[in-house]
């Protein structure tokens, strides 16, 4: 059961939240909206949600048209970020909640309940009260309670993000297994590249309200067909120069210029914005040699983040082991241009 919109936008006042958008995602696989705060995530998933009404456009589910069906009348759950249970009701009452609107027999909401909070090991819990809980058995509590529900359609909302780090890398592997055989469709928001490649599926990169790219995660990671969709997939940020092809050669500056790859050899000369990622550039190695200057140095035992400047641009280097350099100080990084991503003056890919 696939949900669609269809040109949808949604303005608050005279501000665009989301502006148009068309939008089919794919039913029984983990459907990702990536994208920093303010993106246009929640947006959307209300939206979908029918919590809130498109300005313009219509929004689609299981080929039929519910941009006008009031969310009580949609098989649809929502978690979100922020733990989310009724403080009075014990965990079983709390996850049986929507089956006791819903009118369903004693034995049969037993048994779903059970099952669930088995699947989220809230078994030992059932009796207590959300306030003698931890932050990571709320927060199962509250998708026990939406897989209960046996919902068409499942959002969540930054589900995982007020989760301590353990209970997060259990989840994130727990989740697609979790919703793989419900038949439901799933969309999940993050601001995390690193989740979204983890959780895998299909993903949508979303920017300032409009999405940018969708389709299947590593796929998108990989080829993104705009600087932006590549800005949105990489943390730390992507590093970013403007570049000039020029009679066989790339220049980045007058000191740093390599010889074109056999895929650029056909472009046309010109002006050029090439984008490589931080575990690209690397403190020795082969390849086009820059010299950076050293802004900051975090050293985390496995590995060593150091930002710098590099011909004028804010850059980042993500490299293994340790590596000690003083603030202020020069020093020697390397790429491969094979590795780089190259964008046209509008920003669209010509290496995807």
């Amino acid at each position: 059961m696939a949900i669609e919109l269809k040109a949808v936008t949604k303005n608050v006042g005279a501000e665009a939240h989301i502006y148009e958008t068309s939008l089919m995602l794919k039913p029984g696989v983990f459907n990702i909206l990536l994208g920093t705060t303010l993106s246009g995530k929640t947006s959307l998933m209300r939206l979908m949600a029918g919590l809130d009404k498109p300005s313009t456009g219509e929004v689609w589910f299981d080929g039929q048209n519910v941009t006008k069906v009031p969310v009580q009348k949609r098989s649809v759950a929502m978690v979100y970020q922020a733990f989310i249970n009724y403080p009075n009701l014990t965990v079983f009452d709390n996850i049986a909640s929507p089956l006791k609107v819903a009118g369903v027999s004693e034995s049969e909401l037993k048994d779903r309940v059970h099952k669930f909070a088995d699947l989220l090991k809230l078994t030992p819990m059932l009796n207590r009260r959300p306030s003698e809980l931890s932050g990571g058995q709320q927060q199962r509590t509250a998708l026990a309670r939406a897989l209960a529900k046996g919902a068409d359609l499942v959002l969540l909302d930054e589900p995982l993000a007020n989760l301590d780090y353990k209970l997060r890398e259990e989840l994130r592997e727990e989740l697609p297994k979790i919703f793989a055989g419900t038949g439901a469709t799933v969309v999940y928001a993050t601001s995390e590249p690193l989740e979204a490649l983890m959780l895998g599926g299909y993903t949508a990169t979303l920017s300032k309200g409009s999405v940018v790219q969708y389709g299947e995660t590593p796929v998108i990671y990989r080829n993104p067909s705009t600087l932006e969709s590549a800005k949105v997939f990489s943390e730390p940020p992507i590093n970013i120069a403007k570049v000039e092809k020029q009679d066989g050669f790339v220049r980045l500056s007058d000191s740093v210029q390599w010889e074109v790859s056999e895929k650029l050899r056909s472009l046309p000369d010109g002006k050029y914005t090439m984008g490589v990622r931080a575990f690209h550039l690397l403190p020795s190695g082969s390849g086009v040699k820059v010299l950076g200057e050293i802004q900051i140095a975090e050293l985390s035992g496995s590995e060593s983040i150091i930002r710098m400047t590099v011909e004028g641009n804010q850059w980042v280097s993500v490299a293994h082991g340790t590596h000690n350099y003083a603030i202020g100080t020069h020093a020697e990084f390397f790429f491969d241009p094979n590795n780089c991503y190259f964008f046209d003056q509008k920003g669209r890919s010509i290496t995807a």
